[in-house]
């Protein structure tokens, strides 16, 4: 399990880190949709903005304190065949994509984070 969480959050590092900014598009949501399923992610498009969109929401307003906090909502609320892997890379492009300002939270965690719980 915790190769697993590190293996999630060493590929959403990859993607913020090569990933091209967003460009500036009439539907970010539907570039959202299309990177999510470059990941085997798949769902409604409207659903998973708005799950990404909420991710940005609470960790702005602190109710997830960390990504791993982030990662944890989104797994409760993806499909159950989501693996932690995807749940990582979900976020990871979604605070790219929705607020980059998160993006350090990322990071953060990488550098500090030692177990998972």
């Amino acid at each position: 399990m915790r190769w697993r969480m590190i293996a999630g959050l060493v590929s959403a590092l990859i993607i913020v880190s090569i990933a091209p900014t967003p460009r500036a598009s009439a539907d970010q949501d539907t570039d959202f949709a299309t990177e999510l399923h470059g990941f085997g992610i798949y769902g409604q498009r409207d659903y998973n903005a708005w799950l990404a969109k909420a991710t940005c929401k609470r960790l702005t307003v602190g109710l997830d304190a960390d990504a791993t906090e982030s990662a944890v909502f989104l797994s409760g609320n993806l499909a159950r065949t989501t693996s932690t892997e995807q749940a990582w890379q979900f976020l990871g492009s979604g605070l790219r994509r929705y607020c980059p300002e998160h993006i350090g939270k990322l990071t953060t965690m990488s550098s500090s984070h030692t177990e998972v719980p």
